[in-house]
């Protein structure tokens, strides 16, 4: 069993809590628990902790859709720049994305999952879900699968494509080269949209989720068919379709850097991203201005997502991560990852958190321990006021 002598890391007084709850977590899992968790207070770090086997505080998990978070940043200081408009239809900047009944659909409306091309009709290959221009090419030309804008649903495998097809004829360069020069290099963020080949030793590759007889019944009894707008999302309809906890073991995937779903990070990098997003750091100036922050995290699509079957709430191309979290602050915004990985800001209380974890949970999606661990930083945050 792992315990609390497992457990590496600091964490600044006042916050020994959250390694309390840390080592609970991996206690409770069992001996091969991997995982890291970070925080930031008001732009500096209070918690850096780890534990697991191979794992190290450098160590590299794959980002799952924490990847989108990074993605809408870039778009979110290109909008902060003037050079997006989020009120401007999608086709002013990408013409050919207007056929077909989608020409009035507004950027702001895309990023909020509202477009109704969660997918295409023949699914993709392995290669093709790692290539943003290819699905942005075949997306350009797919009806949508419902009227644009009057609904919403999770764009999982393709939003990163989308918007990143929009930042690309805006200003002739790709997503992942605005965050690699803005983000990445500028304010040493350990988060990769296309992991250099010399940084691959550090990546430590996912593990699939534990799946008993009880859970495999439970969710062979909720499965969508595949040619539902869930299967079609997750890409579930093409014969060749690889599961969703194996994408970043793939290094096309991980070179590529796909925005919707092929980053790879660290916590230190996913903390990192958003602390530099809402505070000075390091005597660097915050990425975003507080009005470009609020509106980015402010609730677009509140209701039934047509895609995931239940309740959601999307910001502009973010989570809206408050409605998740109840404990954050009014317009914390950031987005998780399917294989347990969680990222925000909270300006609010000026916290940033970023966590990974190896094994992919079961369910995907957000791993518990994270409610437990983002109690214990805002608790901690709050006592020390």
């Amino acid at each position: 069993m792992t315990d609390d002598t497992a457990i590496h890391g600091t964490v600044a007084e006042g916050f020994e809590s959250v390694r309390a709850e840390f080592g609970s977590a991996a206690a409770e899992e069992g001996g091969e628990y991997a995982a890291q968790v970070v925080a930031y207070r008001n732009g500096e770090r209070v918690v850096d902790l780890w534990t697991g086997p191979d794992v190290t505080a450098d160590s590299l998990f794959g980002a799952y859709s924490a990847s989108k978070g990074a993605a809408h940043l870039v778009v979110a200081l290109l909008v902060q720049d003037g050079v997006l408009d989020l009120d401007r239809e999608v086709g002013s900047y990408w013409p050919e994305f207007a056929a077909v009944g989608k020409g009035d659909l507004l950027l702001r409306e895309l990023l909020a999952h509202r477009a109704g091309l969660v997918g295409a009709d023949a699914g993709f290959t392995l290669h093709e879900l790692a290539d943003d221009r290819i699905i942005a090419e075949r997306l350009s030309g797919q009806r949508p699968y419902w009227r644009p804008g009057s609904t919403f649903g999770y764009h999982a495998l393709v939003i990163g494509a989308l918007s990143g097809e929009v930042v690309r004829r805006a200003t002739g360069r790709t997503v992942q080269e605005h965050f690699a020069e803005r983000v990445r290099d500028a304010y040493e963020v350990d988060f990769h949209l296309g992991l250099p080949a010399d940084q691959e030793p550090r990546y430590l590759s996912a593990e699939p989720p534990v799946a008993t007889p009880g859970r495999l019944a439970a969710r062979a009894a909720e499965a969508t068919n595949a040619h539902s707008l869930s299967g079609i999302a997750f890409n579930r309809h093409h014969p060749d379709n690889p599961e969703l906890w194996k994408l970043p073991n793939f290094p096309v995937v991980r070179a590529l850097g796909p925005a919707s779903l092929g980053g790879v990070a660290s916590a230190r990098g996913l903390a990192r991203m958003y602390a530099a997003a809402i505070s000075e750091v390091d005597g660097r100036a915050p990425l975003l201005e507080p009005a470009t922050a609020a509106a980015f995290a402010q609730l677009q699509s509140v209701g039934y997502d047509l895609v995931n079957r239940v309740h959601k709430a999307f910001a502009v191309g973010f989570h809206a991560t408050s409605e998740v979290y109840p404990v954050l602050g009014q317009g914390a915004f950031g987005h998780s990852g399917a294989g347990g990985q969680q990222a925000f800001a909270d300006p609010r209380h000026g916290l940033a958190y970023g966590f990974t974890r190896r094994r992919f949970p079961f369910p995907n999606g957000p791993a518990p321990e994270n409610d437990r661990l983002i109690r214990a930083v805002v608790a901690s945050s709050e006592a020390l006021r």
